[in-house]
């Protein structure tokens, strides 16, 4: 049990690692398309009749590719650090908490904001910190329990779209290559 537990967590760091290269990779590549549109020596050429527009589209072909990398990635990092993000934003929230009762006033912004966003109030009981709720709030929310559903909702949602988009990238560069694969047979049989 210890083995298996030990190299699913040496698996999820792997994952983590390479994704991370992967979102870097993405960036760079944005990076270096939109510098060498905008940047550079490519800044001052015409961009009117007498434009290089086939090099202008490969740039933006190379900058939509970079964000594609990045989508997909940032679906994974969703699914993968979706119980570290909530741990973290209930954290903050408890320290707001905190911060509230310990010296009525400190950390009031804090906890309007999140009881506003989240559309909860306090922990176990609204009463201590009652004056930082939303005053439309019918009922008692527990806004650890909220910050839980709402970011897991959250993403999930973005996991989903970024898995969906590596899908169809993938089924796309699958498609890509029985097509290369088909132009070159059909030229040998010519």
């Amino acid at each position: 049990m210890g083995r298996l537990r030990g190299g699913l967590r040496c698996i999820k760091y792997l994952l983590l690692g390479f994704n991370l290269l992967f979102w870097l990779a993405g960036s760079a590549v944005i990076a270096f398309g939109l510098w060498f549109r905008f940047g550079g020596s490519m800044k001052d050429l015409p961009s009117g009749d007498k434009s290089p527009e086939h090099l202008y589209v490969g740039l933006y072909v190379l900058v939509g590719a970079g964000a594609l990398m990045m989508a997909v990635t940032t679906g994974v990092f969703a699914f993968i650090g979706k119980d570290v993000a909530i741990r973290h934003v209930q954290t903050m929230y408890e320290e707001a908490y905190h911060d509230y009762l310990k010296g009525r006033g400190r950390g009031n912004g804090t906890l309007i904001t999140f009881h506003s966003a989240f559309q909860c109030c306090g922990k176990e009981s609204p009463e201590p910190v009652q004056p930082t709720c939303p005053q439309e709030l019918a009922g008692h929310k527990s806004c650890i329990d909220e910050i839980e559903s709402i970011i897991s909702v959250k993403l999930q949602l973005i996991g989903i779209v970024g898995i969906g988009i590596a899908g169809l990238t993938i089924f796309g560069m699958i498609f890509s290559m029985v097509l290369c694969c088909a132009i070159r047979n059909s030229r040998d049989v010519i």
